[in-house]
This record gives structure tokens, C-alpha cells and sequence, in this order.
């Protein structure tokens, strides 16, 4: 994989992988699991409200679905999930004590969402047990989506 260092404009167009975690559901308050995380998300979406589009302008459409969102596209620069997956773990302080009940009681589903650039077909990727456990203390799910 050819890298091309002096490029800063989109470092992530030839990395290959990066994974976004995200709290979904027609009831999620963006401000709730901002200030349950301290953290500013990368993405936030009220249903039935315009949101933000990663350009800054404002969407026409409506959001579907409530999202709260933080990803590591940004952040950690490796072609690898486990590095993505560790940095949000980290980042977010999971698992925490209660976000399963706080989360179903939001009526939100918790989730890893990554992306897998994989044009030659022979990567596999990599989700160690020890993140799938923390995952699953969350009641959380993962999502790979491969692209080829």
C-alpha cells in the first residue's frame, strides 16, 4: 500500500480502517450522552431535526433516526481495526458501569461500526476477545462493513 506522506487533505482515503462508535434510536438526546461521555461527538442527530453534514452546512433532510456518534477516522492512522477499536474503548472509558441499562432505558442501541478497506481480499479483520467481551458488558454490537 503506497502512502504518500506529504498528502494532509485526507489522510483516511488510503488508510485502511477506521470504526465509529454509535448510539442510536429514535429517543437518543445527542446532549444526554454528551454529557454522560464529556465528550463532543464527531456526529450528533436529533430525529426529525436538520443536522450537521461533515461539510458544516446544515442537511435538507430531517434525521431518521437519533445518532450519537464518535469515530477514529481522524485520530489513529493504522490499516489495522484493533488500534481504532482500543483508541474509542480508551477515549470513552468502556466498559462503564451502567451504560447497558442507561442505554435500553433511552431506548438506544450501542454499537462499533467499521469500515475495512480490503481491495485485495486477503485481510482479515481483527477484533481481539478481550474487545468483543467489553462490547458485549455493553450490550453493544459490531458491525464490519468490507469494502472490496
Amino acid at each position: 500500500m503506497h502512502h504518500n506522506q506529504s498528502s494532509t487533505s485526507n489522510a483516511s482515503a488510503d488508510a485502511g480502517a477506521y470504526a465509529s462508535f454509535l448510539i442510536t434510536g429514535d429517543a437518543v438526546s445527542p446532549e444526554f450522552w454528551t454529557q454522560y461521555f464529556q465528550i463532543t461527538p464527531d456526529t450528533a442527530i436529533v430525529k426529525g431535526k436538520s443536522f450537521a453534514l461533515p461539510s458544516g452546512k446544515s442537511s435538507k433532510a430531517l434525521g431518521k433516526t437519533g445518532l450519537w456518534g464518535v469515530s477514529s477516522e481522524s485520530a489513529v492512522e493504522s490499516d489495522l481495526l484493533e488500534p481504532h477499536l482500543r483508541y474509542l474503548i480508551a477515549r470513552l472509558g468502556l466498559p462503564r458501569e451502567g451504560l447497558k441499562e442507561i442505554a435500553q432505558q433511552n431506548g438506544a442501541r450501542v454499537g462499533f461500526s467499521c469500515f475495512w478497506f480490503n481491495p485485495s481480499g486477503n485481510r482479515v479483520p481483527d477484533v481481539p476477545n478481550d474487545i468483543r467481551s467489553i462490547i458485549e458488558a455493553i450490550g453493544g454490537t459490531i458491525e464490519i462493513d468490507e469494502y472490496r
